[in-house]
């Protein structure tokens, strides 16, 4: 028995396929960090845009279709939230004008989910003895 059901599998594969240009741009920035991130992850009932499994963060990238669908969008938050994820949702409209911001605030948000990183952490092989 599938964990996933058959026609999200096929609408998740259809959205990679047919991303977006705000997707693509983010896409493109951030796939090569660490922690890993997934595109057009399927939970439960909806299709994440992108996803950090790690973290448990999900982001969504909202075009104009979203403007007449926000309460979908708050079930699908509370869902997702009710289930350990935090959502991020960019606009966009500004990814595609600062996608470089996008990608920086996705990745502190990661970072925080997994607990952040030391605050004062050691440089590069300091305290090592020859």
């Amino acid at each position: 028995m599938r964990r996933i059901p058959e026609h999200m599998t096929v609408n998740a594969r259809a959205l990679r396929n047919g991303q977006t240009d705000a997707e693509r741009k983010v896409w493109q920035r951030i796939s090569r960090y660490r922690p890993r991130f997934t595109r057009q992850l399927v939970v439960g009932p909806y299709i994440i845009d992108l996803a950090c499994r790690a973290a448990r963060l999900a982001i969504e990238f909202d075009g104009s279709q979203h403007l007449d669908a926000q309460a979908y969008d708050q079930r699908r938050t509370q869902f997702l939230s009710e289930n350990g994820w935090t959502v991020l949702r960019f606009w966009n409209g500004d990814v595609m004008g600062n996608p470089d911001g996008v990608v920086e605030a996705i990745l502190e948000k990661a970072a925080e989910c997994l607990g952040g990183t030391h605050p004062q952490p050691l440089p590069f092989r300091e305290g090592r003895k020859k």
